[in-house]
């Protein structure tokens, strides 16, 4: 009976812990914090498309992991009043996976795929003639019996996201009408993010607090949120309640994440280029074994920020530590032929 209780317990965390998300999440476009631009552009084709009363054209969310591009692809959904059928790359397995999904759509729905660089060529294949003219060919049956069907489908919306533009085919990257970078946020952008996520969680903070745990973030609303969490229970446990400055940097301090939102991951990352590879220049399957990463990590979680602060430098023989990571370190700057 008590194992039991423990499963339900559990399963109780779980779903309390996935309300609670979905509560720090944004509905519509005037609340959604941070990438104005695409905000911008967004509000004009969302307006336009319900004036002419059709689906939105399909839309392209790509840029580091972390940034709301799942959340803006629900803000969309809201904005359009329209339904959506989330899904992710690796999930379709088969183009029947993929035929479902849009079967289900109703006349000016929306699909979202996260991660759909890793969608199987088959199945992006049959997105084509999908996204493009809405319909699909399907072979039913086997063998002697086997026949194409043409297959239509309602005008929907395909909303793609993905940290890797790059590994997208130009046939499936081109059929998108609209693209959408998104940017590292800047520190009073997730300043704001962290104070209104701080009153959907009840806590207490001052904007001292708030901006200490901005910029240790590494411009990621995701990550500043799972840091408000950890300095929240923090200052629980250890202050008053209340997230000071004080209370927010000797929490950060004990997770090991420093002034710049260095993790204990990039410091490794960076130590082990400077000190056992002189600074580099040195392949990333190398600096792969030596950390204990998977290679896939280091190119989405690691590098992309260490790149746009100028820690590293990426080039032709390799990975390059550059004079600020040697400073931000510590460390002595050797000049490398």
């Amino acid at each position: 009976m008590e194992d039991n209780q423990d499963i339900t317990s559990d399963q109780l965390l779980n779903e309390n812990e996935f309300s609670l998300e979905k509560t720090l999440r944004p509905q519509l476009l005037v609340d959604y914090l941070g990438q104005e631009k695409i905000k911008k552009e967004l509000a004009i084709y969302i307006e336009a498309a319900k004036k002419r009363e059709e689906a939105l054209d399909h839309v392209l969310l790509y840029g580091p992991p972390g940034l709301g591009k799942t959340t803006m692809a629900m803000v969309i959904a809201n904005e359009m009043d329209a339904e959506i059928r989330t899904t992710s790359g690796p999930a379709i397995e088969k183009p029947g996976d993929l035929v479902a999904l849009l079967n289900d759509l109703e006349p000016g729905g929306i699909l979202f795929i996260d991660e759909i660089h890793r969608m199987p060529r088959i199945a992006e294949e049959m997105l084509y003639s999908a996204m493009e003219d809405f319909y699909v060919d399907i072979i039913v049956g086997q063998g002697d019996t086997a026949h194409p069907v043409h297959f239509p489908l309602p005008p929907f919306t395909l909303i793609g996201a993905t940290t890797r533009a790059g590994s997208l085919s130009a046939p499936l990257r081109d059929r998108f009408g609209i693209l959408a970078h998104m940017e590292y946020y800047q520190k009073e952008e997730l300043k704001d993010i962290v104070l209104r996520s701080a009153k959907v969680l009840e806590t207490k903070i001052d904007m001292k607090g708030a901006f200490e745990i901005a910029r240790r973030s590494r411009g990621t609303p995701r990550i500043a949120n799972r840091l408000l969490k950890r300095v929240r229970d923090y200052a629980e446990v250890k202050g008053e309640g209340i997230v000071t400055e004080t209370i927010a940097s000797q929490s950060l301090d004990l997770l090991r994440v420093d002034h710049e939102g260095l993790d204990i991951v990039d410091q490794k990352f960076l130590t082990t280029l400077i000190k056992l590879y002189e600074g580099g220049p040195v392949g990333l399957n190398t600096l792969s074994a030596n950390i204990g990463e998977e290679v896939d990590t280091i190119e989405d979680m690691v590098e992309p920020y260490l790149l746009q602060e100028g820690f590293i430098q990426r080039t032709s023989r390799g990975r390059m530590a550059t004079l600020k990571a040697y400073e931000h370190l510590d460390l002595t700057f050797l000049i490398n032929d």
